[in-house]
């Protein structure tokens, strides 16, 4: 039987979007992995998008807090704001009272990824703070560590991402992951991916 791994994001302008899908690829490249990437619902309303200038969300199916039981291991993203989760995702978790009750979420492996306007933005502080949701269901946070390569002590280039996970500046906005950026993204699906396989062998 496949492993499920579960991308699930929330994304404002795009950039954690872009993340996700890339980390899908890298998940899906393992063999018997089978990848889902989903989004968490806007709780905004259309006329304070508009207002964002927030371009249209991407066709990720919308996600319901019950289907999270049936991932083997799920990677979380979302946007920062003042150096925590965006209050979309939040709320989402917030939603998962029912699978905590109930331990649904208790051992299976988690990450998480994140985007922030600037470096010192929250790219490490966003993470941390969103670890006491993974424990609090009693789940195995599954960092990326220094696994990824010598790209990861690259400093001449500005680049999100850290070892807790792929991570993007957004600037203003405009600024699209770069190359980099990418590249960690695509080897946290995959590294991912490969920790969720053998956890599930062995259980």
């Amino acid at each position: 039987m496949a492993t499920k791994i579960y991308i699930v994001y929330y994304s404002t302008y795009g950039h954690v979007e872009k993340l996700a899908h890339e980390i899908s690829k890298g998940a899906s490249s393992v063999e018997g992995v089978e990848v889902k990437v989903w989004q968490v619902p806007e709780t905004l309303p259309e006329e304070v998008l508009g207002k964002l200038h927030a371009p249209p969300k991407g066709d990720a199916p919308i996600i319901t807090a019950s289907e999270l039981a049936e991932a083997d291991g799920i990677l979380f993203g979302f946007p920062t704001r003042f150096g925590m989760m965006a209050a979309q995702f939040k709320a989402f978790f917030d939603s998962t009272g029912g699978l905590w009750r109930t331990q649904q979420l208790s051992g299976k492996p988690a990450g998480i990824f994140y985007s922030t306007a600037s470096q010192g933005g929250g790219q490490e502080t966003t993470a941390l703070t969103a670890i006491t949701q993974l424990v609090h269901h009693g789940m195995i946070f599954v960092p990326v560590g220094y696994t990824a390569g010598p790209g990861m002590f690259e400093i001449e280039k500005v680049k999100g991402g850290s070892p807790y996970g792929a991570g993007t500046l957004a600037g203003d906005g405009t600024r699209l992951p770069s190359e980099l950026e990418l590249q960690l993204a695509f080897h946290q699906g995959k590294y991912f991916a490969g920790i969720t396989k053998k956890f599930k062998a062995s259980s």
